[in-house]
């Protein structure tokens, strides 16, 4: 096909065939001075930067020297023949081990991309690098430019940070310092502001899932790039981060936002600029005319940290970190609805002390408008809910998962005007394969073409775009990597595919399952559980058992399916040695009530009934107080009250008196 390729540019006059090999490869590497295995693309993280003209001819030869796993390689923002898109079963086959697999496509647009795995998690562990290509004519007129990847890194397997979130476990938010307490919120002036979210059951706004060991820009926490005084130096930004949304601020003053998603845009400055997961940015930093270093500083949005670009020799004069998210008001988040519904705040959003996405201050150099399609009457609009749950971590839309709800069906030559509200507390940039959408920001005919959208927090953005690519399946996506993984994603499926044509899914995609082991070991007692977790269910054992002078045990084999955050069936067994009672089938019903107390109701098939009611209330970032009681129409009331102390993501202390097992203390532990 290559050759045909070839042939085909040499007759037309186009550009040339320009080759590349790509190896992934499993190695030690230590961008934060800590040794962990990783991936590596030739021997790096990142991967090289492909450069191209635009009309010219991809061979890319991707080779995987992996020893027993898959591999893909996305061309993430190109459009090209849907078999080279490369997501794995969807489009293009997985790269099994040992395996190689040659893409080759012509290159029909200029600008700034970028490629990475699209198989599980790997993009985190290293798989990932930049494109660029430049126009055939015209382009930012400049004096030097650099490629710059931003990533986020962890010495943490990823499979380890998904089990992590997928527990519920807050110790990322701990770690961070980002854990919401009521001494945080009283040191902070938001008591009310704490228990009215409580109130309403709604979970803290989280700014991002994970914990970092580093934030990267060209793998390493601080990287230093050539540029003279007075020069106008073009940054290609590609935030490759799994889920970090950056700011990025200068020391030489605002930044000049020249492209956007590979795409030119008139220029705009702005202060600060925040880039959401898989966006491109191009921006002009003008050097100082008297010489010196400056600072470009990638701040992660949570405060957590940041990576450093240095541009220039000399002393260094650095730039500003943006403010530390404010963790207790809801200002932040109510400000990032509004932003996203009103184009006059947007304007002002965009150059707050903590910007959100410039949206609003983009405008395409060239007419955007779908005309001919809009003219006929051939739109539909359609609306897409993004919805999920960071205690069940199960992320979807209009509350259904990737394996519950896969395909929507589009028809060639139609535009699809979609409205993308979000009913999270947190940013969500979503990605479309294969097309370029136009972002509806009150710029009319000249609004910017983009493949990922930022929606933040209880806000909307609406998309617009024609189905003019080629009639088979292109994945829709959020660009947060763990999201991704735990269902927010959908395929828009042409129609009119070869008959009996079916979507075809990566398995690991559907329903993956994750195992725990979660429970205290007490001078007086050991409480806990075992499950398996799948999708929507969770099959278990749980026990409670005395281990002082009361030696009552109970133990429930359980099986239970999430129906909402705030609903759960139980179906289950019971062993019991305490007192009347005996072994016995159950069936009930748990329940969230306000202030995030967990109710449980059951039935056994003794016709007995139990109700309990269960609250945790953290106090500092590491201590919480616990209250449970109990009533059991046979064997009457019980009840405890103590407090923990988390140590580490494994392992914390808790002390408390029990009604029927006494006082004592002891471990807690997770697995």
């Amino acid at each position: 096909m290559w050759v045909v390729g070839l042939l085909v540019g040499m007759v037309w006059g186009g550009g040339e065939v320009v080759e590349y090999e790509l190896v992934i490869a499993e190695e030690v590497v230590a961008p934060d001075g800590v040794g962990v295995l990783a991936l590596t693309v030739n021997g790096g993280i990142p991967a090289p930067v492909l450069r191209f003209r635009e009309g010219d001819w991809a061979r890319i030869v991707v080779r995987n020297d992996l020893e027993a796993e898959e591999t893909s390689i996305h061309w993430h923002g190109l459009l090209l023949p849907n078999g080279m898109d490369g997501v794995p079963y969807l489009t293009t086959p997985a790269i099994g081990p040992g395996e190689e697999r040659v893409f080759e496509f012509e290159l029909r647009q200029s600008g700034t991309y970028w490629y990475h795995s699209h198989t599980g998690l790997q993009e985190q562990r290293g798989v990932y690098g930049a494109i660029v290509i430049e126009p055939r004519e015209g382009g930012v007129v400049v004096d030097r430019e650099h490629v710059v990847v931003l990533s986020d890194w962890t010495r943490e397997t990823p499979g380890e940070v998904m089990r992590t979130l997928m527990r519920g476990s807050e110790w990322y938010a701990i770690r961070k310092g980002l854990a919401q307490s009521v001494m945080g919120a009283w040191r902070a002036g938001a008591l009310e502001d704490y228990f009215d979210r409580e109130k309403a059951r709604m979970p803290a706004m989280d700014l991002s899932d994970v914990a970092y060991d580093a934030f990267l820009a060209n793998g390493a926490p601080e990287v230093r790039l050539e540029a003279e005084a007075g020069e106008r130096v073009l940054l290609r930004v590609v935030n490759a981060g799994a889920s970090t949304y950056f700011h990025l601020g200068s020391a030489a003053g605002p930044l000049e936002i020249v492209s956007a998603d590979g795409q030119r845009v008139e220029p705009v400055m702005v202060r600060r600029l925040l880039m959401g997961m898989a966006e491109t940015y191009g921006v002009v930093v003008e050097m100082p005319a008297g010489g010196g270093a400056v600072e470009i500083l990638a701040s992660a949005h949570d405060g957590s940290g940041a990576a450093s670009i240095v541009l220039g020799a000399g002393e260094v004069r650095r730039a500003e970190a943006p403010p530390k998210p404010e963790l207790y008001g809801m200002d932040e988040m109510l400000a990032a609805g509004l932003e996203s519904l009103d184009a006059e705040r947007g304007l002002r959003a965009a150059e707050a002390e903590r910007p959100f996405a410039p949206y609003a201050l983009l405008r395409a150099r060239e007419s955007s408008a779908i005309a001919a399609a809009a003219e006929a009457g051939n739109v539909r609009s359609m609306t897409m809910r993004l919805t999920g749950d960071m205690q069940r971590y199960l992320w979807g839309f209009d509350g259904k998962s990737l394996s519950e709800e896969s395909v929507i069906l589009v028809r060639a030559g139609e535009v699809l005007r979609i409205e993308l509200i979000n009913d999270t507390m947190m940013h969500h940039p979503l990605h479309l394969h294969g097309h370029f959408f136009r972002l509806l920001n009150g710029a009319g005919e000249f609004a910017p073409l983009k493949h990922t959208v930022d929606v933040p927090p209880m806000g909307t953005r609406v998309i617009e775009w024609i189905a003019d690519e080629e009639a088979a399946d292109w994945f829709f996506h959020c660009h947060m990597l763990y999201h991704m993984d735990a269902g927010m994603a959908r395929v828009f499926s042409y129609e009119g595919q070869e008959a009996g044509h079916e979507v075809s899914l990566d398995p690991a995609m559907l329903n993956p399952s994750y195992v725990f082991l979660d429970g205290t070991l007490e001078s007086h007692m050991s409480m806990g559980r075992a499950m398996l977790m799948r999708g929507r269910d969770d099959y278990g054992v749980a026990w409670d058992v005395g281990l002082g002078d009361h030696r009552e045990r109970e133990v429930d084999l359980y099986w239970s399916r999430y129906l909402s955050p705030d609903w759960s069936t139980v179906l289950g067994y019971r062993f019991a040695e305490d007192g009347e009672a005996r072994d016995r089938a159950f069936v009930g019903m748990r329940h969230r009530l306000p202030y995030f107390i967990h109710t449980a109701l059951t039935l056994d098939s003794d016709g007995e009934v139990r109700v309990s009611l269960q609250k945790d209330l953290r106090l500092t970032s590491h201590f919480s107080i616990f209250a449970d009681v109990e009533y059991d129409t046979l064997t009457e009331e019980e009840w405890s009250v103590g407090g923990r102390w988390v140590l580490s993501k494994r392992f914390g202390l808790v002390l408390g008196q029990h009604s029927d097992h006494g006082f004592g203390g002891g471990l807690t532990f997770q697995f």
